[in-house]
């Protein structure tokens, strides 16, 4: 009689604890998620119509059209929608004018740039060598991302040489999982999955040198690409902060020359690219592809944002196999 009762008490208990697990269970189930976990993760990095929404932030009316042209000319061939954003006028950039003047010249040449590729830009009233990483500043990039509807952001990485660079790609990276936040600038909707945030290539070591995470190709748009730096006259025709009266040229023959040099300079740094990150290049295109490859661009994920696998990357750079 004893065992019996013993073996009915065992039972009705374990019966008890499935029941409590069962109950446990159906509650985390449906207890709402937090806004991180709902809206950063499991989320397709792709809207429902295939429309990519692209947004650049770079230091000065040049930057992304150096580090992203190639890039941005091939998604907007395919329909995507690419807007280029300069931090600063630029004001300062040039070794005879500045101010007003130079800050106008350098916006009519990057939205001819713009132009080029087939894509949008704005540059930001703020003086060259001016930008901080300011709350202001970090509502006005959070505002701009979610106009954008972004689905990826590129920048500088923060151990860059210059100053607009370093803070651009601060307040980029501040603005990572605000762009998410309801009630931060409520003015503007927030973003229901946050976007894939990616760095620019560049040389610098210290810290921790650039890894990249994705190249592309951009042998069949170089020519397009160079024609839009081409119409960046002040940084590259004339010198930028280091150029002299000597640079800028007299006669047609002189502005040819000039060209030129502007097109084998470009040219020989995206080579350099291509070449330095020949493996990531083969293992993207194939061996066959990827060893036949001139020059490309290179970008590095941002541990904030979204974290998208190999295969979700490649779907945000449709631009391999093509």
């Amino acid at each position: 009689m004893k065992k019996k009762f013993t073996v009915v008490i065992t039972l009705m208990l374990l019966v008890s604890i499935v029941s409590l697990s069962c109950s446990v269970w159906a509650d985390v189930k449906n207890k709402p998620q937090s806004v991180l976990a709902s809206e950063r993760a499991n989320q397709s990095p792709i809207n429902s119509s295939g429309e990519l929404h692209i947004i650049a932030f770079g230091g000065h009316p040049d930057d992304c059209e150096i580090k992203a042209g190639g890039v941005a000319a091939m998604w907007a061939a395919q329909g995507h929608k690419v807007k280029f954003v300069s931090t600063t006028n630029g004001d300062i950039g040039h070794w005879k004018i500045a101010g007003g003047p130079l800050a106008q010249r350098r916006l009519k040449e990057v939205q001819e740039a713009a132009k080029v590729l087939g894509i949008e830009t704005q540059v930001l009233d703020i003086h060259d060598g001016e930008f901080m990483p300011t709350l202001e500043n970090r509502k006005t990039f959070v505002r701009l991302i979610r106009e954008q509807k972004a689905d990826v952001v590129l920048t500088h990485r923060p151990n860059d040489y210059h100053p607009d660079h370093r803070y651009t790609g601060i307040v980029v990276q501040d603005a990572a999982f605000m762009v998410i936040c309801p009630f931060l600038c409520p003015d503007v909707p927030h973003l229901k999955k946050n976007p894939v945030f990616l760095y620019f290539y560049d040389r610098f070591q210290k810290p921790n040198p650039f890894e990249p995470d994705i190249v592309v190709s951009i042998d069949n748009v170089m020519e397009q690409k160079l024609q839009a730096l081409l119409k960046l006259e002040s940084q590259f025709i004339e010198g930028c902060v280091s150029g002299h009266e000597g640079m800028i040229p007299k006669s047609p023959a002189e502005w040819e020359a000039a060209r030129r040099r502007v097109r084998n300079r470009f040219t020989r740094r995206y080579e350099r690219t291509a070449n330095q990150y020949r493996d990531k290049l083969i293992e993207l295109y194939g061996k066959e592809k990827g060893e036949k490859i001139k020059c490309a661009e290179a970008f590095e994920l941002c541990e904030y944002g979204r974290r998208p696998s190999q295969a979700e990357l490649i779907k945000l750079f449709p631009f391999f196999g093509k």
